[in-house]
């Protein structure tokens, strides 16, 4: 496989995102003077005492301790491993990540060669639909335009066990590839070998990446059969519990999108997307899932669920509900629409037009409404052991509410149906969200003073994250910088790649030290409040600072030392020795 991202593209990332635009896409950001705050994302608070820095590209929690640049903010919120989070700000910025060679040869990106491959069979899917007038005609019947089928790029597998195989196999390698991709089935039968297409007399929808690569496929048979719909499986490009469909088209037909509403077929997202209603996407054949939530609000502040107003479609709702709770934040709103029966959106759509439709999602109900309608209907509110039930049920889904305004709201809602004070019923439900695992006690208050005074190196260390430009202020690495103390080789390469590159943000060398021990430690003192606020200034503080740590490190102080450890223990002979070279060097024996 390929080499490593290179240093200098995630140095670009760091450099072009806007830390406060990213964060504030998940979390709702106020702006406290030269910084932004907020409630803690990561535990739960009430004041608050999450800030997040434009200058150095930082955030920093000063309840929990949470801490980091952009990158560890992605990581962090999303669960995203690195590689990922790399990915997701590329993507936001419209950029390929590049891999370094890796020394064996020019080889293609993980999955560049699956990426061309389906692009491949999109374009004779697409060539298929114009040749099969069954396909087309099927697409007429349910309203969809052929100016439609060209935006959503939808094409027709044919009725055959071997069209694609034939078309991309060729080699047992390139059957393989196949087989990665999704696209074709390995032959599990007694004596049999080979494979065989997946998709077969279906439409074809494409499912495309946030830079519009084809990564899977869903499709719809055209006459009755099972399944109806038919999805890629997991490959190493598509994972159904994170993508959504029609997302892509979403933000390609969109500049800002206000609100985005989850349907349940791709027919749905096509249809409604034709009628003028551009902001529809759809899971894929799976539940909404906290990975869907999270690339939804990544894009809007607005949700609306959209389903059947059947005891699936409302079984199905309640399971988004459920995972919705820990998304329900201030700022953000969570709806749901429930349509007539016999309905799905793209019947009710052509039938009444989008007005109307979208007047329906005005309508929608609110997630606090369909939470307790639907709690009501397990309880008899007219009794007390009913109102009690009530509380109990909503208890446990409280508790994934993140504090803050909404929780408190929808508390109160509660309270309205139990009958009950609602700072009486918070008491006796103790519904505390659960806290980040090894989050420390939230200080209340404002936000904490600048730390206490660190030793000398500790210091000049700080001064350099703060404030990278400060290192034109030195000349010459200092010479005592090559001693054996841990910290000063950790400072020598900091003044080294700040004269070296004296542009770096603190974000940016905070990240050149990820994957090395020290680099919990220096992400620790970039996140501490810094009394200095500019490079001029950092500059002559990191001079004084390397002049005193200097003096401190010469003969004198070595043989203070040594003086002290001899008042403790015998020293060793090497001691001893080292002892007597010092004291001669000195010229002085009275302080033997």
């Amino acid at each position: 496989m390929a080499g490593r991202i290179p240093q200098s593209f995630i140095d670009e990332l760091i450099a072009r995102i806007d830390i406060v635009e990213l964060v504030g896409s998940r979390v709702q950001l106020k702006r406290g003077g030269r910084e932004w705050k907020a409630c803690c994302p990561f535990h739960a608070e009430k004041t608050p005492s999450f800030w997040v820095s434009p200058d150095k590209q930082f955030y920093h929690c000063f309840g929990c301790g949470a801490h980091g640049t952009a990158l560890g903010f992605l990581m962090e919120h999303d669960k995203l491993p690195f590689p990922d989070a790399v990915e997701e700000l590329a993507s936001r910025l419209g950029l390929e990540v590049p891999r370094e060679d890796d020394g064996r040869g020019t080889r293609a990106r993980p999955g560049e060669e699956l990426h061309e491959l389906l692009a491949q069979t999109l374009q004779f899917y697409r060539d298929t639909l114009r040749e099969s007038a069954r396909a087309k005609n099927y697409l007429t019947g349910r309203g969809i335009t052929q100016e439609t089928c060209v935006k959503f790029a939808i094409g027709y597998a044919p009725d055959a066990w071997d069209s694609v195989l034939k078309r991309y196999g060729g080699s047992p390698e390139r059957e393989r590839l196949l087989a990665e991709a999704g696209l074709v089935i390995e032959r599990s039968g007694k004596g049999e070998s080979g494979f065989y297409d997946r998709f077969r007399d279906r439409v074809m929808f494409p499912i495309r990446d946030a830079r519009g690569r084809v990564i899977a496929f869903g499709g719809r048979i055209i006459d009755a059969g099972e399944p109806k719909y038919l999805n890629s499986p997991e490959t190493p490009l598509f994972h159904k519990g994170r993508e959504l469909y029609g997302l892509y088209e979403a933000r390609q037909a969109l500049r800002k999108i206000e609100r985005l509403l989850v349907v349940e077929g791709y027919i749905d997202v096509a249809r409604l997307a034709q009628a003028g209603i551009a902001y529809a996407v759809a899971t894929l054949g799976t539940a909404t899932t906290p990975e869907h939530l999270n690339r939804l609000f990544r894009v809007t502040s607005e949700v609306i669920f959209c389903f059947d107003g059947d005891r699936a479609g409302r079984s199905a709702a309640w399971r988004a509900l459920e995972n919705a709770l820990e998304h329900a934040r201030d700022g953000r709103q969570l709806r749901f629409l429930f349509l007539p029966e016999g309905h799905d959106p793209d019947t009710l759509v052509g039938e009444e037009g989008a007005t109307a439709f979208e007047a329906r999602l005005a309508s929608a109900q609110p997630l606090s409404e369909f939470l307790v309608t639907q709690l009501a209907t397990q309880a008899d509110l007219a009794s007390v052991d009913g109102r009690a039930r009530l509380a109990e049920l909503a208890r446990p889904l409280l508790a994934r509410v993140p504090a803050g305004v909404y929780r408190e709201l929808l508390l109160e809602r509660v309270a309205q149906e139990v009958r009950m004070p609602a700072g009486r019923l918070a008491e006796l439900l103790q519904a505390q969200p659960v806290t980040r695992r090894g989050s420390r006690p939230v200080r209340s208050g404002t936000r904490p003073a600048a730390a206490g005074r660190h030793p000398l190196l500790t210091q000049a260390i700080m001064l350099l994250l703060h404030h990278p430009q400060a290192a034109r202020a030195v000349g010459e690495l200092p010479a005592f910088l090559e001693g054996e103390h841990r910290g000063f080789a950790v400072l020598r390469e900091l003044l080294a790649t700040a004269q070296a590159e004296p542009e770096l943000s603190t974000a940016q060398l905070v990240e050149r030290w990820r994957e090395r021990p020290e680099g919990a430690r220096l992400s620790q003192l970039a996140a501490e409040e810094s009394l200095v606020r500019d490079a001029r200034a950092a500059g002559r503080d990191l001079a004084m600072a390397l002049q005193r740590m200097a003096a401190e490190s010469g003969p004198d102080k070595r043989l203070d030392e040594l003086i002290l450890t001899s008042r403790e223990r015998k020293l060793t002979s090497e001691e001893q020795q080292e002892f007597q070279r010092l004291l001669g060097a000195r010229g002085n024996g009275s302080r033997g």
